[in-house]
């Protein structure tokens, strides 16, 4: 239907979510962050650094650079700015929040949007770079905003470091487990195994990194960098093409699955 009326799968399928939210007699679904976090935020993040040029990114990193954390931060500042002028009882750090939930852009609907308009090969990689790594950016705000509304203490000195703590960490352990990674991949043979290990690659970054309490988006994002640029070294060309035809399918699978999902949302938050 997408494809008929020439908009983006994306926008219809969060359209048919708030739909079916309102159908009498569906059983209400909630969507629990922990779920999106531990389940579905992985693969994506991987699989879409494993899809990405490392060159492009060094090429355009003062701008990814820029638009990831000062033009994140920027409009978090400006959601907390309207929030509060809107609801003055708001405390700061509430609209703060609020503004780490919003600032982030959404990858999938962004590069799908831009494809159509025959943009730039620079300015798509531009907004896919920025669209992954400006999720540590806000989760990072979000967390010590969240520390102080909840305690009433607010420390920039603390979210800085927290932060710059945050990115290498998670950065550090995508890479080591990347190098543990293609050792593994190099020495199997089964097709079965390498889409399996393929598959588990971007939650064994994410949850190492967020045991550790450092960020498990740049972990899985190292990773998905790391394995990338040495497919071609750990695996064989039919390997290759079956891992490659798992992470196409994966990929459609989840991203439907969400936005679906985040349509489904508003009846139970209405109610």
């Amino acid at each position: 239907l997408a494809q008929r009326l020439k908009i983006e799968y994306p926008i219809l399928l969060v359209a048919g979510g708030l739909i079916l939210g309102f159908i009498p007699g569906l059983p209400r679904v909630e969507m629990r962050p922990d779920v999106v976090f531990l389940v579905f935020l992985p693969p994506l993040l991987y699989y879409e650094a494993y899809n990405s040029s490392i060159r492009d990114f060094r090429a355009n990193l003062r701008l990814i650079t820029l638009t990831a954390v000062f033009l994140v931060i920027v409009l978090i500042a400006a959601v907390a700015v309207m929030a509060h002028a809107l609801i003055p009882a708001l405390p700061w750090a509430v609209a703060i929040v609020l503004g780490a939930i919003l600032g982030p852009t959404d990858e999938t609907a962004a590069i799908a949007i831009a494809s159509r308009l025959n943009v730039s090969r620079r300015l798509i990689t531009i907004i896919k770079a920025e669209s992954l790594f400006n999720d540590a950016t806000s989760l990072v705000i979000y967390n010590v905003a969240l520390v102080a509304a909840v305690t009433g203490t607010f420390s920039w000195a603390l979210g800085i470091g927290q932060l710059f703590l945050a990115a290498t960490g998670g950065a550090a352990i995508g890479v080591a487990v990347g190098w543990v990674v293609t050792r593994i991949r190099q020495h199997l043979d089964d097709l079965m195994l390498q889409n399996m290990v393929s598959l588990l690659t971007g939650y064994a970054a994410y949850y190492t990194a967020d045991v550790l309490h450092v960020s498990g988006v740049l972990a899985a994002i190292a990773v998905g960098l790391y394995v990338g640029r040495r497919a071609d070294t750990i695996t064989s060309p039919r390997s290759r093409i079956q891992i490659g035809a798992q992470r196409d399918f994966t990929l459609y699978l989840i991203n439907g699955l969400l936005f679906i999902l985040v349509g489904l949302q508003l009846h139970p938050i209405l109610a």
